[in-house]
Parts: C-alpha cells; structure tokens; sequence
C-alpha cells in the first residue's frame, strides 16, 4: 500500500505540473440509456425485452494543444456472470494532417467482476467533413471472451478487427443526423467456433439543448443472429445525456 506521504507527494508534484498545461481541459459526462448496445449487440442479455435501462458515464483530460489525452468510460452490463460493469480506459493522440483529423490510440474494456471479458484494442481514425472512418485491431489475448482463452481453451481472439464508417452532419438548428455502419472480422480461432463475421448499423437523431444536454433517439442492430440470443436485433433506444 502506498505510504501517506508518498501519496501526498505524488499529488503536490501532480499539481505542480499544470501549468505546463494551462489549455488543459477536462470534462465529464454521464447518461441514461434505454438499451447498451455494443457493436450492434445488446450488452445485457440477462432480459429478452427490448429495454434494457443502463446508466453510463466517464471523463476526458486533453492536454491542452499538444493532442495527447485520456479518458475513462464505464456503463452497467449484463452479460457476463458475476460482473455489472464495464470500465474502459483509453488514451490517444490527435493531429490534423492532410486536411484529415487523426486520431491514434489504445483502449482497454475491463470488467472488473469477471477478467474473461477483459480485451485490448488499438485503433486508429480519419475524420474528413462529416465522415470518420475508424478501426480497431485486438491485441489481447481474447476477444471479449469470445475465444474462451482464459478458461483453458487453447483458442485465441487476438487478431479481431473492426472497421466502421460514421457519418454526422447537423440537418437543422441543433439536430444532428447520425449513422454507422460497422464490420466485425473475427480471428482464426474464433471463427473456427462457428461465429461468423457480421455486420452493425445504427442510425438515429441528436437533439442538442444546450448546456451540455442532448437527447439522441435511433434504431441500432446488427444483420447476424447472435448464437446465444437475439442480442443482435434491432432495437429502438432513447439516450439521454448531459456533458460537465
């Protein structure tokens, strides 16, 4: 455990440092949705109605110009036995470059009730206009669980990649249109498990009222029905959000 002081330390250097940042930013968020869809799967899979109330939120440091950041996201889950969380740590770099925004980064999914579903991706972004095309590569040994490698199976996810096209652009005062379209390339041994390759989509409007508070309403789903459910079909969700 770390000593009183040290901590204390640790936390007078910390503050120290800021104003090499003075441009720092930090801000927070936290929302209430009618259903956690991931990559186009229902990611509480416990209820076979189509609400499935989850309540998320995180924050964001920016390091003032220099592009470097990281943040934090979590939301209630209920697919994995014994977990109800899901944290995500994720920290990247961005820059413009050819009249492109990039974005290069890593991101961590941690379920701290059950490591089965731990998986690490890089990713990488290219935003032009209202279009950002993004992919994401694992790096962990598994795959959301998929592969079962840390039950014994032999099998890895590592390899999985994920492609998505998304599409923004205010239509009207304050209202945004919103569509994805993604693309799930599971490795080897995965698919090896009889689990195909799918496609998600999701489309859907943003309201924003200002002050921070938005209302997004859309369909999200994806074109495979999921061996362990119907966590693939289509579903209406309502989020509602606020950002600090």
């Amino acid at each position: 455990m770390m000593h009183r002081k040290t901590a204390q330390a640790l936390a007078v250097a910390a503050l120290a440092a800021l104003p090499m940042f003075a441009s720092a930013q930090l801000t927070a968020n936290v929302a209430l949705t009618s259903n956690y869809k991931f990559r186009g799967q229902d990611q509480d899979s416990s209820k076979s109605k189509a609400v499935k109330p989850a309540i998320q939120g995180g924050f964001d440091y920016a390091f003032g110009e220099t592009g470097w950041y990281v943040g934090n996201w979590n939301s209630s889950v209920d697919w994995l036995p014994g977990n109800s969380i899901e944290s995500d740590l994720y920290g990247g770099y961005k820059f413009s470059a050819g009249g492109i925004g990039w974005d290069l980064g890593a991101l961590t999914y941690i379920y701290p009730g059950n490591k089965n579903g731990n998986t690490t991706e890089l990713y990488a972004a290219g935003s032009y206009g209202p279009l950002t095309l993004k992919y994401s590569h694992t790096i962990s040994k598994d795959y959301f669980g998929w592969a079962g490698e840390n039950s014994g199976s032999g099998l890895k996810g590592q390899n999985t990649g994920y492609l998505n096209l998304g599409f923004a652009q205010e239509v009207a005062p304050s209202l945004t249109l919103k569509a994805n379209i993604g693309y799930t390339r599971f490795a080897s041994d995965i698919k090896d498990l009889g689990v195909p390759n799918y496609v998600d989509y999701a489309v859907g409007v943003s309201y924003d009222f200002g002050s921070g508070v938005a209302l997004y309403g859309g369909v999200q789903g994806a074109n495979k029905k999921a061996f362990f459910g119907d966590v693939n079909k289509a579903r209406a969700i309502v989020t509602l959000s606020k950002t600090l």
